[in-house]
């Protein structure tokens, strides 16, 4: 019987028991070849030194960054992206900068003789709309560019049709369908066998310019990425429409729509002047240097595997393999594969304890023996603070998650054995920023695997048995960016990941918390916090854009979407179905922008400024209408957080696009790249109040990062590019040493930023939850308290983006009037407490119910899934 017919029955099989109710389903692990090299961490890539790296925090230097690199480039570009928009701007506004999009950019450098090579995700369509084949089919226009999607999700691996797809077509492979069927008849679907993989991502986000310079970290090339460290939420513009930031479907906001058709992206179901969008918070780096090659050896393996599996029998000249031009040092091949002394692989049986640092087996048995009636030696390596700085310039090592079908190597999972070890050597702190938070203290979390957690256990531990003053502080979502009220059917996977979360944080005996507690330890908050973000703005739906829509008998979505047209912002020239372009009379744009000429513009087409350093107090910005109207326009949403980031002791950095989950450290998942970063370079600091020389990337990533959460950075200037907006090899990371702002943040364990933190997030908190009753909140732990909270006051938009009425009800974001009987003056009082976007993680939201699963059970299959 061949490999369809076996598929055919296993199918058939699996459409007999998808009416079935679910069962228990034993967990089967298949086993996996793990590498294991000389290197730190079990990398294919050693450490390097010599090398440069800069910073960004956030997608509005970031973007500039690469178009700058995009647009210098001379020989080549390399991209690898989970999703890639063609029609994302780098630079904003889009009508001042219309040659600043990802497509005219690449075919521009395709035109000059740039060869231009892109890897991108090509996902499942009944599960994800990133429509891979519109990138692929909008940017293959020059014979420069050739684009790669992987993997496929079928059996012959070269991108046929077959009945097996079109029998998949005809039942939703959503989440909540997922869940009702059993393990077995899902393996064939899910990638078990080894010849389809249907819900592994790649997930690694890379731009190499010309060999030389490196962009990776968080962000990816796509839309809803770009946005600068005031996060503005609101983007109308009563007086003129070039303003706007956002075009089209990149005003996004994930918990009330998915990008539903990208293919039509600017189609725009969100109504900007009814609903906000939603921020993203990001990280990503520049690199120059050494640590390169070992990026570009990564890329050839990755394009070489998909090559072979796939496009080589492809009859487009496009489609050749890759070399590897520098293969000095002996370190890979030209092929991009480690020689014989570069890498080497062993066999172990899943069933058997393996690597300490990936399954965490020896790790918990020492764990066990030391706070649970053992001894003996932690295992704890406190080396000198000057032994971690050899060599010079910037020390910076490749860690990865890669498989056989992610990469064509055997499964390497360097990234979670060095978060590991670096979170097991920390002196004083660790930081982390990421978008999950998905990890075990043991063996009795079933189905989660990674350690991470065992290892910050084990850390705090220690420290209180010691008597050291040590931190951890996570920062993360409020809630995953998926559409839907959580009580909905359709929010089961959003449900699923928060329990997951809880249950690693601090539900039951085995989550971090439960586990510092079971130690001996009485209050673990004094030394691990959790945190999210939110911010607020307003919409500038005001009395002047009335009356411009009046004079011009234009309203203002009519003229935004033939602009929108007139930049080129619409699909293959089609955009909004318009017909505008800017080489013709617009009839509804110049009307409406000749009327709004005639009338005085406003700054405050956002107010996010008003909770920065700097900023005017909301009670001073003006507002052109009624008080009523005003108290409508603001709105309120969780800033997302998106990055991968850990910061130990202001000395190493670990960024990438790895999330704190199963699905990116496990190694056999999504393929993920990161970089341990240790700069030399060490700058005049404190620690607990005492003299200490902390290196200078780190401290100054992590004093950013906390100064804009606490919005101690002003209001960004998309359109006044700096230091920071430039790749490394142009400029170095521009930053206040010494100022007031950086002196509150340098020192993480004094009893003074420890104020600062713990208060500005619950003054934030405080008023968010007031004011719009956002989710999730602590006083919502049944779901009849979340009704009364929240359900009761909110209707959502429908599939048109339409608000139907209800008495008494809220448009879905904004304020809940009855809170404030004072109008809209009351209003600004309180937020005008609010300083950045910090605000308490609310740990005890749904503790009494088991809210994702009530009702249902989540089988095996969907378990690996959600983790």
């Amino acid at each position: 019987m061949d490999f369809l017919d076996k598929l055919k029955d296993k199918f058939d099989d699996l459409q007999t028991h998808l009416g079935d109710e679910p069962e228990e389903v034993a967990h089967h692990e298949e086993e996996h070849i793990h590498t294991t090299t000389g290197n730190r961490f079990h990398s294919f890539a050693p450490q390097r030194t010599g090398n440069s790296a800069k910073w960004y925090v956030d997608g509005c230097s970031y973007m500039w960054a690469v178009s700058v690199a995009i647009e210098e480039a001379r020989e080549s570009i390399w991209i690898l992206d989970w999703w890639l928009s063609p029609e994302l701007y780098l630079r904003r506004p889009p009508s001042a900068n219309e040659d600043y999009r990802v497509d005219r950019m690449l075919i521009a450098a395709a035109e000059r003789g740039v060869k231009v090579n892109i890897i991108v995700y090509k996902e499942v369509t009944s599960v994800l709309t990133l429509n891979s084949d519109h990138t692929k089919k909008t940017l293959e226009v020059h014979p420069n560019i050739a684009v790669f999607r992987h993997p496929d999700h079928m059996v012959d691996g070269q991108d046929l049709q077959s009945q097996f797809l079109s029998d998949i077509s005809k039942f939703s492979l959503k989440t909540f369908d997922l869940a009702k069927a059993p393990e077995d008849g899902l393996k064939s679907l899910y990638g078990l066998t080894g010849d389809v993989v249907l819900y592994w991502a790649h997930h690694e986000k890379l731009c190499l310019v010309d060999g030389n310079v490196a962009f990776m970290g968080g962000l990816d090339l796509c839309f809803g990425r770009w946005d600068s460290n005031s996060h503005p939420i609101a983007d109308a513009h009563p007086t003129d429409v070039r303003e706007g930031v956002f075009p089209g479907q990149d005003y996004n906001n994930a918990r009330i729509y998915d990008f539903s058709d990208v293919s039509k992206f600017d189609v725009n179901k969100l109504d900007r002047t009814k609903s906000s969008r939603m921020g993203w918070s990001d990280i990503a780096i520049c690199l120059s240097g050494p640590l390169v090659k070992d990026l570009k050896a990564h890329f050839v393996q990755r394009w070489n595997y998909v090559f072979e599996e796939k496009y080589n029998i492809k009859n487009d000249p496009r489609y050749t393999r890759l070399t590897l031009d520098d293969t000095s040092g002996g370190y890979y091949q030209t092929d991009g594969k480690n020689t014989e002394g570069g890498s080497a692989s062993i066999s172990d049986s899943r069933n058997e304890p393996e690597d300490e640092s990936y399954t965490g087996y020896h790790f918990r048995r020492r764990l066990q023996q030391n706070f649970y009636g053992g001894g003996g030696d932690s295992g704890y390596n406190r080396r000198e603070d000057e032994s971690r700085y050899g060599g010079s310039g910037v020390s910076v090592q490749l860690v990865r998650s890669a498989a056989k079908w992610s990469n064509g190597t055997d499964t390497e999972h360097s990234i979670v054995d060095a978060y590991i070890q670096i979170i097991r050597d920390s002196q004083h702190f660790i930081y982390i920023e990421n978008q999950f938070f998905i990890t075990a203290t043991g063996d009795q979390q079933h189905p989660v695997k990674n350690q991470i957690g065992a290892a910050i256990v084990e850390r705090v531990v220690r420290a209180y048995q010691s008597g050291e003053a040590y931190r951890v502080i996570v920062c993360m979502p409020a809630v995953p960016a998926f559409a839907g009220d959580l009580h909905s059917d359709d929010a089961l996977g959003t449900r699923a990941i928060m329990e997951y979360q809880y249950g690693s944080i601090c539900r039951g005996e085995h989550s971090i918390i439960g586990a510092i507690q079971k130690a001996g330890i009485p209050d673990a908050a004094q030394y691990i916090r959790f945190f999210n973000l939110r911010n607020y703005d307003r919409l500038n739906v005001n009395s002047t854009m009335a009356k411009v829509e009046e004079d011009s008998g234009v309203s203002y979505g009519e003229a935004r979407r033939e602009h929108d047209d007139i930049v080129g912002a619409g699909y293959n020239g089609e955009g909004e179905g318009t017909g505008a372009t800017r080489y013709q009379h617009n009839q509804q744009y110049e009307a409406y922008e000749a009327a709004g000429s005639r009338r005085e513009g406003s700054k405050f087409d956002t107010v996010s400024g008003c909770y920065m350093e700097g900023g005017p107090s909301i009670k001073e910005v003006p507002w052109s209408g009624s008080h009523e109207d005003e108290i409508n326009a603001f709105v309120s949403e969780e800033l997302y957080i998106h990055s991968k980031v850990l910061i130990a002791d202001d000395r190493i950095v670990i960024c990438g696009s790895a999330n704190l989950n199963d699905r990116s450290q496990l190694g056999y998942h999504d393929s993920e790249i990161a970089v341990v970063i240790e700069d030399s370079e060490t700058v005049d600091s404190y620690m607990n109040g005492q003299p200490f020389r902390a290196a200078k990337f780190a401290t100054q990533l992590r004093r950013q990062l906390f100064r804009k959460h606490l919005g101690l950075i002003p209001f960004q200037d998309w359109k006044s590019p700096d230091e920071n907006f430039l790749p490394i090899n142009q400029a170095q990371n521009a930053y206040d040493w010494g100022s007031q702002s950086d002196l509150a943040v340098q020192d993480v364990l004094s009893e003074d930023f420890t104020r600062l933190w713990h208060e500005t997030a619950a003054v934030n908190t405080e008023v968010f939850v007031k004011a719009f009753h956002c989710v999730p909140a602590d006083n919502a732990k049944t779901w009849e308290e979340y009704d009364e909270y929240f359900g009761k006051h909110f209707i959502s938009p429908d599939a048109e983006g339409k608000y139907t009425t209800e008495e008494g009800k809220y448009q879905y974001g904004h304020v809940v009037r009855g809170e404030f009987p004072g109008g809209v003056e009351e209003l600004k009082e309180w937020l005008d407490r609010v300083r950045g976007s910090l605000v308490e993680m609310p740990l005890r939201f749904m503790e009494g119910v088991d809210f994702a699963k009530e009702g249902m059970s989540l089988n095996a299959f969907t378990e690996e899934i959600y983790t």
